[in-house]
């Protein structure tokens, strides 16, 4: 059956009152969420952040916390306040049916809408570790942890929080940062601009910024990251790496995986302590640095405006200054390196 939970009936809810109510800090609404039965969670918000979070049933709640988004006396909103901006300006729904928490606040469809009269309308929410989530803020920042199930979630501009998530990842954000730790599975995440962190993650792992730096860190799978202009930096990555920016450095550290890495400008400075499948390395225009593992068996196909390469045992081919192909150590892995007018070291380490 069917419950619906108004802004009318305010007194139905468990409201968090301090002595003096501060906007900033203190819920508007707390509603325990202990005895329903939840397998997804629907949030919509106009302009606020959303926080999702997996915990013991006996604390599952959803709180909302309502302020002004104009930048005079937000903290000098009462509730009385509050509520008549909220009856004027906005809609305000929270419910559960059919298994699912909706969630829902937007502003009504009014033709001379006064903004200083605006709020930011945000969510925080507790439910239990295994639910999946819909989640849209068209501002505001978003926020999971401790959860696993199928996350689809998305921002106009605010920033996207993973912690301890697990299952399949999809985030959004058209210009916020991206932090990434301690998830596995299948994660899939993009924002248009900020800076994207990974870090102790595994699985299906896709990551892409048009325009901000990707940093990776202790991430085991396939991974692919990519990049329009910022850097690329790496360390303890497993698997297969894929790593492209259109302009900025790449700097990988203690990759034991096939890595595939690119740049239209930057340097490129690689540091293979384990093998995979392949090297591929790609500058149109940089310095290129590779440090491989000595005494392993590797296919060369070297090409820049100059190389320069450690002493060598056991190497059959040809060397040039801009040109070196061959085996080393009898062949294996291929290790495909190309500079352009750039220069290329390779190390054997």
């Amino acid at each position: 059956m069917k419950k619906l939970f108004s802004l009318l009936l305010v007194s139905a809810f468990a409201i968090a009152v301090n002595a003096q109510f501060n906007a900033e800090k203190d819920p508007y609404i707390v509603k325990s969420l202990s005895n329903e039965s939840l397998q997804k969670v629907l949030v919509e918000t106009s302009g606020g952040s959303i926080t999702v979070e997996g915990v013991a049933a006996s604390e599952a709640r959803i709180e909302v916390y309502v302020r002004a988004n104009n930048w005079k006396g937000n903290s000098f909103l009462n509730k009385d306040e509050i509520q008549k901006r909220l009856d004027e300006n906005y809609t305000l729904e929270i419910g559960v049916s059919g298994g699912q928490l909706s969630a829902i606040a937007k502003q009504k469809k009014q033709i001379n809408f006064n903004w200083k009269k605006g709020l930011s309308i945000s969510f925080k929410i507790y439910v239990t570790k295994d639910i999946a989530t819909k989640l849209s803020t068209s501002g505001g920042s978003i926020a999971l942890s401790n959860l696993s199930g199928s996350q689809d979630f998305k921002t106009s501009g605010g920033s996207l929080t993973v912690d301890d998530v697990s299952g399949v990842i999809k985030g959004r954000t058209s210009g916020g940062s991206i932090s990434l730790h301690n998830a596995k599975d299948d994660i899939d995440l993009s924002t248009s601009g900020g800076s994207i962190e990974a870090k102790n993650c595994t699985g299906n792992i896709e990551l892409n910024t048009s325009g901000g730096s990707l940093t990776l860190r202790d991430l085991s799978g396939k991974v692919n990251a990519r990049t329009s202009g910022g850097s690329v930096s790496g360390d303890n990555i497993e698997g297969e790496l894929y790593a492209h920016t259109s302009g900025g450095s790449v700097d990988l550290n203690r990759l034991a995986c096939s890595v595939e890495a690119s740049t239209s400008g930057g340097h490129i400075d690689v540091e293979v302590v384990k093998l995979g499948s392949y090297v591929k390395l790609d500058n149109s225009g940089g310095n290129i640095t590779l440090s491989l593992p000595k005494d392993k068996g590797v296919n060369l196909d070297l090409h820049g405006n100059k190389i320069k390469v450690d002493p060598l045992t056991n190497f059959s081919g040809s060397k040039e200054d801009d040109d070196m192909t061959g085996t080393l150590n009898g062949g294996g892995a291929l290790v495909k390196v190309h500079a352009g007018s750039g220069k290329i070291t390779l190390k054997m380490k």
